[in-house]
């Protein structure tokens, strides 16, 4: 009876100290993501528009404008996080004053999320039926109008799974970040479960993120479902 006592004491210790932990460090962790999303797709997303509307036989043909944008994306895309992190620290240092928390984390997971928003965005937008554009056109609508009311419109369920896609994508860049001390899961993770080998913080760290990941797909796929309706 002793040993059975002594056993769920152990584990109520751990718990009381583990369980504030990542409170706090999963609080941090949606703090950066939904920041550094919102900021990504104010970018990416109108981007995204330009790449298919400037692109050849579109709306608005802009060769130079197209060729541009794409190879921005192109090469930005081509950059691990973990070397983006690094390699614009003193950029970051300038637009956010530190390179490290929450706000220093920030500036380089928008570098590294509105590309792949972007790509989202024109992938999603490609699969609109050319022929709703053309009637659109043939009826006498504005390039605005077709973007609001038909682009966008018909890819809303698409961007979605997307944008969904690119916030499990942001999450994984945030662990990432730990390295460089942004706070969060993946700090918290370094920390106590690396640096102290702390076995029990890093598999509890490991369980939230998987319940994290679960939860916001099942969220992006019921929404996305519901938007094809």
């Amino acid at each position: 009876m002793v040993e059975t006592s002594s056993f769920w004491d152990v584990i109520i210790l751990e718990a009381n100290r583990i369980i504030p932990l990542l409170i706090q460090a999963t609080y941090e962790t949606f703090i950066m993501t939904f920041i550094s999303l919102s900021i990504a797709a104010i970018i990416g997303i109108p981007l995204g528009v330009l790449l298919v509307i400037t692109r050849p036989n579109h709306i608005l043909e802009q060769k130079g404008v197209y060729l541009i944008i794409n190879g921005l994306i192109n090469m930005i895309r081509a950059v691990p996080f973990i070397i983006l992190l690094f390699a614009i620290i003193p950029f970051t240092r300038w637009v956010a004053g530190t390179t490290i928390g929450i706000r220093g984390v920030i500036v380089p997971l928008v570098i590294f999320t509105f590309p792949f928003i972007a790509r989202i965005t024109e992938s999603a937008l490609l699969e609109v039926n050319r022929g709703i554009i053309e009637a659109f056109l043939a009826m006498g609508a504005t390039p605005l109008q077709i973007i609001r009311k038909v682009l966008l419109r018909e890819s809303r369920s698409t961007m979605v799974l997307g944008l969904t896609m690119a916030i499990i994508n942001l999450i994984g860049a945030s662990a990432m970040a730990g390295m460089a001390g942004s706070g969060g899961l993946g700090d918290l993770a370094i920390r106590f479960g690396y640096q102290q080998y702390d076995w029990k913080v890093m598999l509890a760290t490991v369980i939230v993120l998987i319940i994290i990941v679960q939860g916001l797909q099942g969220i992006g796929n019921f929404i996305a479902n519901k938007l094809k309706k």
